[in-house]
């Protein structure tokens, strides 16, 4: 009866201490916290090997607030980087080169930051630690808690006094199928006045098997009197996204494994031959299909999917409705960076993620796009070198160097023009109001957002000197910006999700939230990542034939 006693009271000094948990028990199926975290120890080692043989993009998106005097805080300044990272040796990143003055950025304010801690800076947070090491740190379990449909252990993670500085601080979760990593919200330990890590939260999803990759990242720090590194007044926000992960020869393998030979293949030696006007259409669609394979091999563009059906009902709502007859047909794409973008690649009309996040319905998503036809219905051309492949051989860093679909002014304004004619016969042209606030909530933001308007390849929806659609800006009531029903234009992130491994996207299904303050409205903000984590097809398939995971 003692030896039980006494058992009884050492169990609720380790619950008590958090060494041991009967959640974390019941949730690993039995398995002690120490079990538990010698798991989660190997599979991180393993993250970081898989991630060593991997070269995703890496896209970080910078904000910078100051707070007015009424505690709101608006933004003044925005930083922007894009390249593949690399694990081999320690966390880097190779930039894509841009027109402008590559990843150098110029603030009105003192930065946060040295230059040279960005982007790597910030692409470190996709790791807790490379060589992550039990010994490094105290672990505390915390709760169970469902991400989405993933089951997780919650546990507090800090380092120990004598380890060096650098080490993850934070909370992790971790799911109790194959004790990945999925989450992790915190900072690094050892700021100095010379160095401050920032404080950030970031995602893993699951791409295929038990493999779990970084996608998202969301970055948050405020100023104050006593950080050394940082303006008293500031608060910086960030969004990093990974994507691009499948390598493209693997999916080349796949594609030339599974050639077939078609039996019913249409003779057609009696055809007629191609005159003059048909080739020419055929040789500008060469080269149209050679530029957009080649952002999508690069990444930069997502496979067809069901975004582009949703736009292009929107085009042919516009086509329909001015009779037009487009030969070839109009098709729609979207860039998969956050730079607010339109342009068009013969009869393709591309979209940036960003610009479809930021819209706020889909009658100022039919102005865009009606700005875009007008250059095809007006004949605008395509650049036809492009219908050589060998133009297309150069790094994936001089893609917005060597790809570049920007118009003159004056075919920009005959597309503005045909633009009005075009909404004016179509379903659109008594809702162009929210397309005019649009471009009234962009040009307000044009000072403090540069980055965030300049675009990659195309032109500027708005400058300090033009915008595109003066006219539907004109017709636009005042932009109110206490108004709660007023809403101009929606976050960064608002509509858009991306596989992190295919590249293909999909509409956010989100809970409709109305703001009940005019700082909820936040436009074109940055705000945190929520998504709900799912398990892959693959690895719900496994689940269901076995589920005891014998």
């Amino acid at each position: 009866m003692q030896n039980m006693v006494t058992r009884t009271l050492v169990t609720v000094v380790l619950l008590l201490t958090g060494l041991v948990s009967t959640g974390a028990m019941a949730e690993t199926g039995g398995l002690s916290l120490d079990e538990a975290l010698d798991r989660v120890v190997e599979r991180e080692h393993q993250f970081v090997a898989t991630m060593k043989g991997l070269h995703p993009l890496a896209e970080t998106y910078v904000q910078e607030y100051r707070r007015r005097t009424d505690r709101e805080a608006e933004p003044v300044s925005d930083h922007y980087f894009l390249g593949r990272i690399s694990l081999n040796d320690a966390v880097g990143e190779v930039p894509f080169q841009k027109q402008r003055s590559g990843f150098h950025f110029s603030s009105p304010l003192p930065s946060m930051f040295s230059e040279k801690l960005l982007p790597q800076g910030f692409v470190q947070m996709i790791a807790l630690d490379e060589n992550f090491q039990r010994i490094n740190y105290h672990f505390n379990f915390v709760r169970r808690e469902f991400l989405g449909e993933v089951r997780c252990i919650v546990i507090d993670v800090m380092p120990k006094e004598a380890t060096r500085t650098g080490l993850f601080t934070g909370r992790m979760w971790v799911e109790d199928r194959g004790f990945n990593i999925v989450r992790f919200n915190g900072t690094y330990s050892g700021s100095s006045k010379y160095k401050h890590y920032l404080h950030f939260d970031s995602w893993r999803f699951n791409v295929q098997g038990d493999v779990w990759l970084p996608s998202y990242t969301y970055v948050e720090e405020a100023g104050t009197q006593t950080d050394s590194a940082l303006s008293r007044d500031l608060l910086l926000k960030a969004q990093i996204r990974l994507w691009a992960y499948d390598p493209e020869q693997a999916s080349h393998y796949d594609e030339f494994a599974e050639i077939k030979v078609d039996s019913s293949v249409e003779d057609r030696s009696q055809s007629p031959d191609y005159g003059p006007v048909k080739a020419q259409r055929m040789w500008e669609r060469m080269a149209e299909d050679n530029a957009l394979e080649h952002l999508r091999k690069v990444g930069l563009i997502a496979p067809p999917g069901n975004v582009d059906t949703v736009l292009q009902t929107v085009v042919n709502n516009i086509i329909i409705g001015n009779r037009l007859d487009v030969e070839p047909e109009v098709r729609c794409r979207v860039l998969l960076t956050a730079p607010l973008e339109s342009f068009t690649i013969g009869h393709t009309i591309v979209l940036s993620r960003g610009l479809l996040d930021a819209l706020p319905d889909e009658a100022a998503l039919a102005a865009v796009l009606a700005h875009e036809l007008g250059h095809i219905v007006l004949g605008h051309p395509i650049d036809t070198r492009f219908a050589f492949n060998d133009r297309f051989f150069f790094p994936d860093t001089q893609t917005f160097r060597r790809l570049v679909f920007k118009r003159n002014i004056a075919e920009e304004k005959a597309a503005d023009g045909k633009a009005m004619e075009l909404l004016a016969n179509s379903t659109y042209k008594d809702q162009l109001s929210s397309a005019g606030l649009f471009l009234s909530a962009l040009h307000d933001r044009l000072p403090s957002l540069a980055n965030l308007i300049t675009p990659h390849m195309g032109n500027r929806i708005v400058s300090s000197r033009n915008f595109a659609m003066a006219s539907v800006l004109n017709s636009a009531p005042a932009l109110e910006k206490s108004r709660l029903d007023q809403v101009a234009a929606l976050p960064v992130g608002s509509r858009i999700k991306l596989d992190p491994w295919s590249n293909e996207i999909a509409m956010l299904n989100p809970q409709t939230v109305a703001p009940v303050t005019a700082s909820e409205k936040m436009p074109f903000g940055v705000t945190p990542f929520f998504p709900f984590l799912r398990y892959s097809q693959a690895d719900r398939k496994l689940v269901a034939e076995n589920p005891a995971g014998k």
